[in-house]
């Protein structure tokens, strides 16, 4: 683990991302506290039709409802 004051974090940034990504722990020691930098996974992108077949709709899905007549005045 790595502990650095806010002084050299902000000189060194580009170092300690790096460091970041590589799996290292990085501490940020400022004057209210201590903070950890740690590395997020990136999202997946999106891809359009994954979920397809996994929704079936009923024969009667836009058919009137039983009990919404009332609200329909």
């Amino acid at each position: 683990m790595r502990v650095v004051t806010l002084e050299e974090a902000r000189e060194q940034l580009n170092d300690l991302l790096a460091s970041v990504l590589q799996g290292e722990n990085v501490v940020i020691r400022t004057k209210q506290g201590m903070v950890q930098l740690t590395a997020m996974l990136a999202a997946r992108p999106r891809q359009f039709g994954s979920a397809r077949g996994m929704v079936t709709l009923g024969e009667d899905f836009d058919a009137p409802l039983e009990d919404f007549p009332p609200y329909m005045s």
